[in-house]
Order: C-alpha cells, then sequence, then structure tokens
C-alpha cells in the first residue's frame, strides 16, 4: 500500500515544473498528513507543509487512494460527502489528471 511520501513523489512527477494551476492547493488527508502543492511558483513545487492554500480539499486517505485509482467518482464523493472543498472550487476541479495513479 503506498504511504504519504511515495503519493507526494508521484504527484511531485504529475505536476512537474508547471501545471498549469496557477495556485496553491492543499489536499489534507486528516491522520495522514497533508500535500502542499505550489502551482503559483516557477517551477511548480510539491511538499508536505502544511500552510494556507487557495483551496484545500480533505478526505480520508483511503477515500483519497480509491479516488487516485479510479475507483471512487470525485462528483459522488463530493456528494456524499467523502471529499470537501474550501476556497477556490475551480481550481480544486483542475487537480484530477494530477491525482491520478
Amino acid at each position: 500500500m503506498a504511504d504519504l511520501a511515495s503519493v507526494t513523489e508521484h504527484i511531485r512527477a504529475a505536476v512537474g515544473e508547471n501545471s498549469g494551476l496557477g495556485k496553491t492547493v492543499k489536499l489534507d488527508l486528516m491522520d495522514k498528513g497533508t500535500i502542499f502543492i505550489d502551482g503559483a511558483s516557477v517551477p511548480n513545487t510539491v511538499t508536505n507543509e502544511d500552510k494556507p492554500a487557495d483551496a484545500t480539499v480533505t478526505m480520508a486517505w483511503d477515500d483519497f487512494m480509491a479516488l487516485s485509482e479510479g475507483k471512487l467518482d470525485p462528483m459522488m464523493a463530493f456528494m456524499q460527502g467523502k471529499l470537501k472543498i474550501t476556497g477556490d472550487m475551480m481550481i480544486a476541479q483542475k487537480l484530477a489528471p494530477l491525482l491520478k495513479r
């Protein structure tokens, strides 16, 4: 099973130097930690820092893994309350391609 470090590295590779996000996003994976994507910096960076972001996506680790493996639809997860977004919802929608495993 994947851990926070390997997921962070996967997202870092997917983001690359310019993700096109143009803003910051924090994935709050509750008790597992956070992944901070700085899509506003050049080059973009991905860390495990817990700092303010333009959008914060909060979900349980198991739901996040199911989402990244394509077993959980993002819209269904949102409607069921498994995925919560605070801040800029439009930027959060651009994350989907970066999270696929």
